[in-house]
């Protein structure tokens, strides 16, 4: 049996927080392992406790620390963990801006709990997942705004390297890709890390923004 997922949850909204909790808790392959209502008191719980979560789901608008302003400061301490933003705020903007600062996922709180359970269950098998809307949203605020900034030279991704990351954005997992291409997995590892150093990307959400940006893949579903 697989290791639980181990999930912190941060909201300023003890009623909301204290439902979400209860929903994720009857998942036999999740594990709660704190929660907080701010930036703050997560990046407190972050540092105090030695098992680290594997995704933190993240409200935005709170006090002291907001949702945005943490998510920088963790993506640069503690790289390898994942952040879901799970908010209100539903605009093209705040999306965009979470995703660019590092978020894996992008829920609205109307979301389903069927959609936060998928959403984490995806996030944990493939380090990212975006549903059409927010796909939609990357491809149409990232890519207009991709005039004011420099176009990258994608010259120096190999055809192999490109026909990976353009699986990547379909959303298909390490295994998969290896199958539909006759690899090992092992080998897609090699191409997969050979595109986050050559794009200077973060995490594998970043590689589908450089993708988009650069035309690279088409995430029309």
């Amino acid at each position: 049996m697989n290791a639980a997922i181990k999930i912190a949850l941060v909201d300023d909204e003890v009623l909301f927080r204290k439902g979400i909790a209860f929903l994720l808790q009857r998942e036999d392959n999740i594990e709660i392992i704190f929660e907080a209502s701010n930036g703050e008191e997560l990046l407190e719980s972050l540092n105090k406790c030695e098992i680290k979560p594997d995704i933190i789901i993240m409200d935005l608008k709170m006090p002291l620390l907001n949702g945005v302003e943490a998510t920088k400061i963790i993506r640069k301490a503690h790289p390898d963990i994942k952040i879901i933003a799970l908010t209100s705020y539903d605009s093209k903007s705040f999306i965009a801006n979470m995703i660019q600062i590092g978020a894996v996922a992008y829920l609205i709180k109307n979301t389903t709990p069927k959609d936060l359970i998928l959403t984490i269950n995806e996030v944990a098998k493939k380090g990212f997942y975006y549903n059409e809307s927010v796909l939609k949203t990357i491809q149409d605020t990232i890519v207009s705004s991709k005039n004011s900034k420099v176009n990258l030279e994608t010259g120096f991704l190999s055809p192999r390297e490109i026909e990976i990351l353009q699986l990547i954005c379909q959303q298909k997992t390490t295994t998969e890709i290896a199958e539909h291409l006759f690899l090992s997995p092992r080998t897609v590892e090699g191409h997969r890390n050979n595109l986050l150093l050559k794009t200077e990307s973060r995490n594998i959400a970043g590689l589908v923004v450089y993708a988009i940006q650069n035309e690279i893949a088409d995430l029309t579903l």
